[in-house]
Formats: structure tokens, C-alpha cells, sequence
């Protein structure tokens, strides 16, 4: 089983999205994509304040 984590090789900021498009086989692309839709959407604070929680509890790519 795949384990969510940073990428250290597909990172723009902190390699969320890297992460998360390598975690669930989706191009990391498109995760950033929808975050900065969900940012527009949402006036930006709730998808930022997500994106820095979890770029500091996911554990770095091993």
C-alpha cells in the first residue's frame, strides 16, 4: 500500500501535490490545478491554511 508523503523530486513549494499525484497515480499537474481552483473558490485561507498543515505533518518521501 502506497503511504501518502513529500516528493522531494516533483516540488514546486513543498511537494504536496508532488506527493499527492504520486501517491494516487495522478498527474501532479492536475492536483495543483484544483488547488489553486479551490483557492479561487474559497477566497484562498482554507486551502492555504490545509496546504502549510499538511506540508508539515506529511513525512518526506524515503
Amino acid at each position: 500500500m502506497k503511504r501518502l508523503h513529500l516528493s522531494a523530486t516533483d516540488k514546486k513549494i513543498f511537494g504536496v501535490c508532488g506527493g499527492i499525484g504520486e501517491t494516487y497515480d495522478v498527474d501532479p499537474t492536475l492536483v495543483r490545478l484544483t488547488v489553486v481552483f479551490l483557492c479561487v473558490v474559497t477566497i484562498v485561507v482554507p486551502i492555504a491554511i490545509t496546504y502549510l498543515v499538511a506540508a508539515l505533518i506529511m513525512p518526506k518521501e524515503a
